[in-house]
């Protein structure tokens, strides 16, 4: 009989621990917050002595515009935006053939539109926007982050600046440099 009353009161002891768990809800962990990372480059060195309204870009230029390449290759954008200018193309050409992405067009007067399109079309993703001295901290602006520096002097050309945003949280921008 003793050994009954044991098992009985292993049992009931077991039960009650169990009912204890069982009054727990589970709860699901929250899934990550998507992060929309968006790069901002001016483009690289122009060659002065070509066409003065639209120049190409000179030798160092196009050595700056293959390290852009190796930066970025690995954080696979989902879209590359470029002005209109060969300067700024050719600029993304090397990442354009590294990663398989077609350069899309965008106007740098319209810092604004970039930045709802990037918003609404990209949220999640990366994104790779090649610009201008006087166009790149005004779409950082759009993005919703204040200028990370006061200017882009003419003779800069290797600011990598990288804007992140995800619902919930206020924008951050990071600036480094890359190339020579």
């Amino acid at each position: 009989m003793t050994a009954l009353r044991l098992l009985a009161a292993l049992f009931l002891s077991s039960a009650l621990a169990l009912s204890g768990c069982s009054s727990k809800k589970y709860v699901p962990p929250t899934p990550p917050v998507p992060v929309t990372t968006v790069y901002l480059v001016r483009h690289a060195e122009k060659d002065n002595a070509s066409n003065p309204a639209d120049p190409t870009l000179s030798v160092a230029g196009e050595a700056r515009a293959q390290e852009l390449s190796k930066v970025l290759a690995g954080t696979t954008p989902a879209a590359l935006f470029t002005t209109d200018f060969k300067r700024t193309r050719a600029t993304l050409a090397p990442l354009a053939a590294a990663t398989g992405v077609v350069p899309q067009l965008y106007d740098a007067l319209q810092p604004v539109t970039l930045a709802a399109l990037i918003r609404t079309q990209y949220a999640g993703r990366t994104v790779v926007v090649v610009g201008h001295s006087n166009t790149l901290l005004p779409q950082i602006e759009a993005l919703g982050v204040a200028r990370p520096v006061a200017d882009i002097a003419e003779s800069e050309y290797n600011y990598l600046f990288k804007v992140s945003m995800a619902d919930g949280a206020a924008p951050a921008v990071t600036v480094s440099k890359y190339g020579q």
